[in-house]
């Protein structure tokens, strides 16, 4: 197979397993097929998330969280370049042969390519963020065919998942792996769309940002810079199709089977780190004194924005139009929530209660003979508290 070709596959989002020398082990990797949370947080960290430990619930398991950032931040990176960082200092030491990860497509700056980087200098190619969907898996077999043995790999939950179901027949001497949370993907097609729609010079945006203060922070070529309310964006006007169903029902934005989890909405401005493990602790000392660090802050409450979020889903499931706020009231509200809603890692918490439910109500909708299967256990308690339980049968074991 080549990265031309792929089977269709019900659900994917294209890891790039399908496009591989065994394309039927996508039964055993999709995490939208019938995914092991438990069984596979135990293989890789030791341990399954500890319910009762507080944000493991919510982020699955971790030893600590911090806010962080680059004293010198790179040029070019998404935030302060803190992945790229890692990246490059795992090359520079040795301690892995190769990553793969992204860069953008020669053709197009905003489409994700699958990349195999050996030389540390050619990670700064991988800076910033890109939408869309790439077969970074497909290249697990051409690295390991080059002798490559110590590999990390720096992906989005759903390539990660499928990495770690697979992981044991790989026969890696070494595996580090640096996620990113990922909530709503969609084709860079529909993205080059949605650019459309927030700026009257869609190929003249070079960065694009989701901040935790509720603005999509937009900047051009040309250096000007704009800051949009999440209120005026014209998501209601996206088609329902925008994000697939399987976006629309991931249940891991955080990445949990990641070594290390590198992201920005518990960050305040800053990055959000959540070390996992001990060779997540591996990759965050890699970075030295390089790296400025701090506990993560916490502010607001989650309850009403959840709530209000849960009433449009319901809506959207239904096929009903999206409940829209008066014009006049939105410059009042975006001027509040940066102030008064919730924040760092209550904001966090928000996005995951969201993502729960959102997962419920689209699949009851749209395939509901595939909950008891697609909907791990530890996902029926974030959304209890809006009234959602599951039926007989939606789960086909007790509850953990």
């Amino acid at each position: 197979m080549t990265l031309d070709t792929a089977p269709y596959r019900s659900l994917c989002t294209d890891c790039g397993i399908s496009r591989t020398s065994n394309p039927k082990r996508c039964g055993d990797a999709c995490q939208f097929i019938k995914p092991k949370y438990p069984e596979l947080e135990t293989q890789v960290h030791g341990r399954a998330r500890d319910l009762n430990r507080p944000d493991e619930l919510h982020f699955g398991p971790f030893t600590k969280m911090l806010r962080a950032g680059l004293k010198n931040p790179s040029t070019g990176a998404q935030w302060t370049g803190i992945t790229t960082r890692i990246g490059e200092r795992l090359l520079e030491t040795g301690a892995v042969d190769a990553i793969l990860t992204m860069t953008e497509d020669p053709n197009d700056r905003w489409k994700p390519l699958p990349i195999i980087i050996d030389k540390a200098s050619d990670m700064a190619k991988c800076r910033g963020m890109r939408m869309g969907y790439a077969p970074l898996l497909s290249l697990l077999e051409p690295a390991i065919a080059k002798g490559y043995k110590k590999m990390a790999v720096i992906g989005i939950p759903c390539q990660v998942y499928a990495l770690r179901a697979l992981e044991k027949e790989l026969g890696l001497e070494k595996l580090y792996v640096i996620g990113t949370p990922c909530s709503d993907n969609t084709t860079t097609e529909n993205f080059h769309h949605f650019l459309s729609l927030i700026s009257a010079e869609p190929e003249e945006i070079n960065y694009l940002e989701f901040r935790a203060d509720y603005h999509v922070e937009v900047r051009f070529k040309n250096g000007k810079k704009k800051e949009i309310p999440f209120l005026q964006l014209p998501l209601s006007t996206l088609p329902n199709d925008f994000f697939p169903l399987t976006c629309r029902t991931c249940v891991d934005y955080t990445n949990v089977l990641s070594d290390i989890t590198v992201g920005y909405m518990g960050g305040q401005g800053e990055q959000w780190l959540i070390v996992r493990n001990h060779r997540g602790e591996e990759l965050l000392n890699l970075l030295g004194d390089e790296v400025t660090t701090s506990a993560p802050g916490t502010a607001g409450k989650r309850h009403s924005a959840v709530v209000g979020f849960m009433k449009n889903v319901e809506r959207a499931a239904g096929g009903l139009p999206l409940r829209k706020m008066p014009n006049w009231l939105r410059p009042i509200v975006g001027w509040l929530m940066p102030r008064v809603g919730p924040r760092g890692l209550e904001f966090a918490r928000t996005r995951v209660e969201m993502k729960a439910i959102e997962t419920v109500l689209h699949l009851r909708r749209e395939q509901p003979a595939k909950m008891a299967s697609m909907i791990p256990n530890h996902i029926w308690p974030l959304v209890e508290p809006y009234g959602i339980k599951p039926t007989d049968s939606e789960t086909h074991k007790p509850l953990e």
